[in-house]
C-alpha cells in the first residue's frame, strides 16, 4: 500500500512539473506581450488591456490549480504569484477606465506586476526542482 502511494506520487511528478512550467511559460508570455504593447508607437490600447485581462485570468487560474499538489515552499511562491497576478488584473481593469497617460501608467504598473509574478513562479519552479533532486533514489 505504501509502495502504491510512493509510485503514484512519482508518477505524478512529470505532470506537476509540466503544470508549473506551463504556468511559468504563460506568465512569461504575458510579461512579453505587455512589454511589447508598451514599446509600440502610441503605447498600449484598451484592446491590449482587454487581451491582457483574459490572459492574466488564464494564468491565475492555472497557477491556482497547481497549488494543491505542491510542497510548502512551492505553494508559498505560487500563492505569492497568484496574489501578484490578481493585483495585475485589478490594475488592468482600472486601466480600462483610463485614457492617455493614466492608461500608459496602468500598463507600466501591470508590466512591473507581471514581472514580479514571473519571478515568483520561477522561484516556485526552482523550489520544485530542488525538492525533486533531493528525493532519495534520484
Amino acid at each position: 500500500m505504501a509502495n502504491q502511494a510512493v509510485k503514484s506520487a512519482s508518477t505524478a511528478d512529470p505532470k506537476i512539473k509540466n503544470a508549473i512550467d506551463n504556468v511559468r511559460a504563460a506568465a512569461q508570455e504575458l510579461h512579453g506581450a505587455i512589454s511589447d504593447a508598451m514599446t509600440k508607437r502610441g503605447g498600449a490600447t484598451k484592446a491590449d488591456l482587454q487581451a491582457f485581462g483574459q490572459k492574466i485570468k488564464t494564468v491565475t487560474d492555472s497557477a491556482k490549480s497547481t497549488l494543491s499538489t505542491q510542497n510548502a515552499t512551492v505553494k508559498k511562491n505560487m500563492t505569492d504569484a497568484v496574489t501578484q497576478l490578481e493585483a495585475t488584473q485589478k490594475i488592468v481593469n482600472d486601466g480600462m477606465k483610463a485614457t492617455g497617460e493614466k492608461l500608459q501608467t496602468s500598463v507600466r504598473q501591470a508590466l512591473q506586476d507581471a514581472r514580479a509574478s514571473v519571478q515568483k513562479i520561477s522561484e516556485a519552479v526552482a523550489a520544485q526542482r530542488s525538492a525533486a533532486s533531493s528525493k532519495p533514489g534520484r
